[in-house]
């Protein structure tokens, strides 16, 4: 930045100039990275079981009986039998399970870039005339020219 700075003062007048000129430039560089990443598991299992039991039995049998008595009086008996069994039995057991498993995984990552320029100029003056002498007249005040 500079200035530059007049100012004249006589018995006739007073003169006075002021300019301003500059130039500004700036720059912004960011970078912002990111990552990360996860992972997990998970398992169960389990079992299936079915039993069928099934069970038979039969018994099947026959006889006979002959009794014989002679002195006295003659006795005779004479007996037939037939014997028969049938047993049956049956179960079943079941049992069930299941099973499972999982896994998961994940990964990031991420990149900002900011880039920014900025520029300025500028330009200014000022002049300021008065007529007379010291202390009165008429005073003015407007831009400079260039």
């Amino acid at each position: 930045m500079s200035d530059y700075e007049t100012g004249e003062t006589g018995d006739t007048g007073a003169d006075y100039g002021h300019y301003s000129a500059g130039q500004e430039s700036a720059e912004l560089d960011q970078l912002h990275q990111a990552q990360g990443s996860e992972q997990d598991a998970q398992s169960q299992f389990g079992v299936f079981e079915n039993d069928h039991h099934a069970q038979e039995s039969t018994d099947y049998s026959t006889g006979q009986h002959v009794e014989y008595d002679q002195p006295a009086a003659v006795h005779y008996s004479s007996d037939n039998f037939t014997n028969y069994s049938h047993d049956a039995s049956e179960d079943d057991h079941t049992f069930a399970a299941q099973g499972s498993e999982s896994s998961h995984s994940a990964e990031f990552s991420e990149l900002d870039a900011l880039e920014q320029k900025f520029d300025a100029a500028f330009a200014e003056g000022t002049e300021f005339h008065q007529d007379g002498v010291a202390g009165g007249g008429a005073a003015e005040l407007g831009p400079a020219d260039k």
